[in-house]
């Protein structure tokens, strides 16, 4: 098969949309996500509530994979999985976590990193009995996460027999599935800028406090 790219050093934008200031920001960095989240939903970017989420285990080996935020407070940042997957169990090894978010629509970019808990069962539970019912039905059928099915029709008759089985009736919340929430002390906030010259603040937690800093592109 013929490689279709050969050089990729001449693909490149010149990011022209915006700017950041020290002065212009919120003191608080929850604040300010909220303010560039806001942005992104007003804008009907798609999907502004994806974000990577970067895990690692406990041998130090990354993991990164596109989860869906599902709750942003000055406390943390949520999201749900199987307990069993391969970010609950680099979570179960190393409880630390970073999120990003990149919006390149408005060439903009957040990172949030911190320690990583799980949400309450009742949370939890709360949560899951607000989801579609196919994706109840899906969380039960779909365990242990990322592990190796044979086919596609296997997982698809899985789905299909639990649906003709619980058809009509309420489903619990799987055991294995839940929340977590990523208690940030390390904010990051990128605007591309021409020439590379991109606008980077840090707020980062020092003993209790935000301290807010300038890095360089």
């Amino acid at each position: 098969m013929t490689d279709v790219i050969k050089d990729l050093s001449e693909l490149r934008l010149s990011y022209q949309k915006g700017e950041l200031h020290e002065d212009q920001v919120s003191s608080n960095p929850h604040e300010q996500f909220l303010q560039w989240f806001n942005h992104a939903l007003e804008a009907q970017l798609h999907e502004p509530y994806a974000m990577s989420l970067a895990t690692a285990s406990a041998n130090g080996r990354p993991h990164v994979r596109t989860v869906l935020l599902r709750g942003a407070t000055e406390q943390g940042y949520a999201f749900y999985t199987n307990y069993d997957s391969q970010k609950g169990l680099d979570l179960a090894a190393n409880p630390y976590a970073e999120i990003l978010f990149y919006w390149q629509e408005q060439e903009r970019q957040i990172r949030i990193s911190g320690r990583v808990v799980k949400i309450s069962e009742a949370e939890s539970t709360d949560y899951y009995h607000k989801r579609p019912r196919d994706s109840q039905i899906a969380a039960h059928i779909s365990t242990p996460q990322s592990g190796v099915i044979a086919t596609r029709e296997e997982l698809q008759q899985r789905f299909q027999d639990l649906q003709d089985r619980v058809e009509g009736q309420d489903l619990d919340k799987p055991e294995f599935w839940g929340g977590y929430r990523i208690e940030p002390d390390y904010y990051e906030f990128w605007q591309g800028r021409p020439n590379r010259l991109h606008d980077r603040l840090c707020y980062e937690k020092i003993d209790g406090a935000w301290k807010l800093q300038r890095l360089m592109p």
